[in-house]
C-alpha cells in the first residue's frame, strides 16, 4: 500500500514539474512577442537580434518538456485524465514553440524593415494593436492551462475572430497604400508578413485553449464554431 501511495505522489510531482515547465516556456514566449514587437515599433535592431538568438531557448524547452512527457508515458503508463494531461502538455508546447517561431520571424522582419534605406516608415499602431490582442489571448490560454479552466476558450475564440478581422482590415489598408504609392510596396509587403505572423500566433493560442477543454471536458472542440465551444464549456 505504502509503495503505491509513494508512486502516486511521485507521479503527481512529475506532472506538476511538467506543468510548471510549460508555464515557464509560456512566459518566455510572451517575452519574445513583446520584445519582437517593440523592436519593430522602435527600430531597435539590438533587441531584434536578442529575440532571434533567444528562439533557441524556447526550442530547447520544448525538447526538454517533450522528453519529460515521453518518460512519464513510458514509466507510468498513465490512463484516463492523467493521459489526457500529458497529451495536452505535448500539444501545448508544440503551439508555444510555433508562436516563438513567429516572434523570431517578426524580429527578423524588423531588421529588414529598419535596415533598408526607406523614404518613410509607417506608424506601426495597427500592428501593435493586433499584437496586444494576441498577447492577451496567450495570457488567457496559459491561465486556463494553469487552472484547468475550460471557460477561457470562449473568450479566446471571440478574440481570435477579432484578430482575424483586424488582419483583413490591415490587408485592405496596405493594398490601398501600395496602389496609391508603388514606392511603398516593398515595406508594406514586409509589414503584411508581420501581421500574418501575429494572426497565426492567435490561431496557436486558440489551439492551446481548446486542448484545455479536451482535458477538462473530454470533448474535442477543434475546428468547431464559437457557438459549439460555448455550448460545451459554459
Amino acid at each position: 500500500m505504502m509503495l503505491s501511495e509513494h508512486t502516486y505522489k511521485q507521479f503527481d510531482a512529475e506532472l506538476e514539474s511538467v506543468r510548471a515547465n510549460v508555464l515557464k516556456m509560456g512566459g518566455l514566449v510572451e517575452e519574445q512577442i513583446t520584445n519582437a514587437v517593440e523592436a519593430l515599433v522602435k527600430g531597435d535592431l539590438e533587441l531584434a537580434d536578442r529575440v532571434d538568438a533567444n528562439d533557441h531557448n524556447v526550442n530547447a524547452l520544448e525538447v526538454a518538456i517533450d522528453e519529460e512527457c515521453t518518460n512519464i508515458i513510458a514509466r507510468r503508463q498513465p490512463t484516463a485524465s492523467d493521459l489526457r494531461m500529458v497529451m495536452m502538455v505535448v500539444k501545448t508546447i508544440t503551439d508555444l514553440e510555433r508562436i516563438g517561431d513567429e516572434a523570431a520571424k517578426i524580429a527578423r522582419m524588423a531588421k529588414l524593415i529598419h535596415k533598408a534605406e526607406r523614404i518613410s516608415l509607417p506608424r506601426f499602431s495597427e500592428v501593435k494593436y493586433m499584437a496586444d490582442l494576441v498577447l492577451d489571448m496567450l495570457r488567457k490560454a496559459l491561465d486556463g492551462f494553469a487552472r484547468l479552466d475550460a471557460t477561457k476558450a470562449v473568450d479566446i475564440a471571440r478574440a481570435d475572430q477579432q484578430v482575424d478581422e483586424e488582419f483583413r482590415l490591415n490587408l485592405r489598408h496596405l493594398i490601398t497604400f501600395m496602389m496609391e504609392d508603388p514606392r511603398t510596396i516593398s515595406v508594406f509587403i514586409d509589414i503584411l508578413f508581420v501581421t500574418k505572423a501575429i494572426e497565426r500566433m492567435g490561431d496557436h493560442a486558440k489551439n492551446m485553449s481548446e486542448y484545455v477543454v479536451y482535458m477538462v471536458k473530454g470533448k474535442d472542440v477543434r475546428h468547431t464554431s464559437l457557438e459549439e465551444i460555448e455550448k460545451e464549456v459554459l
